[in-house]
């Protein structure tokens, strides 16, 4: 069965904030484009959404979901902040077979890394996208036909992406 990866950079952070990095929240635009990103995803049901402990992750989150995204299960997952693609490879390995989509909200530059590095393509206009600039609220959709503890660098397929705003 065919398996779904939604790769999200969070939305647009504040500077203007005396916050540490970990509590950093959203802008007001970053907001607005969250809301416009939920929006565009309105009415899909994730088996599991895998989120880093930053605040604009969760709030993010929070914007997706009073938008009309739905999760079964909603994990705050510390080795995706600070992480590097093996890291966030080896969470992805270890989720439950029963999941089917899975949506996971993390960070610049291990985000597009994630993306580039699994996917199977080697040139593609979605993929030089992405090499040049993964900005905030970007989404990427992955699919892979084996089970989770089988994704591997090359072995999904890239076949969205796009970046809401608002």
């Amino acid at each position: 069965m065919t398996r779904s990866l939604v790769v999200m950079r969070h939305a647009k952070s504040s500077w203007k904030t005396n916050d540490t990095d970990l509590d950093r929240p959203l802008s007001g635009r970053g907001t607005r484009d969250a809301v416009v990103a939920g929006q565009r995803l309105a009415g899909t049901r994730f088996d599991v959404v895998l989120l880093s402990p930053a605040a604009r992750t969760s709030q993010t989150w929070d914007c997706l979901a009073m938008a009309g995204v739905h999760a079964d299960d909603v994990r705050v997952v510390e080795d995706i902040y600070h992480a590097w693609t093996p890291q966030v490879t080896a969470v992805l390995n270890g989720l439950p077979d029963a999941a089917h989509k899975v949506l996971l909200i993390g960070h610049e530059p291990t985000a597009s890394d994630l993306i580039l590095t699994l996917a199977t393509q080697y040139a593609s206009p979605l993929r030089d996208r992405i090499e040049t600039k993964f900005p905030t609220c970007g989404i990427a959709v992955l699919t892979h036909d084996e089970a989770w503890d089988a994704l591997a660098p090359g072995t999904a397929d890239l076949v969205a992406f796009e970046v809401p705003r608002g």
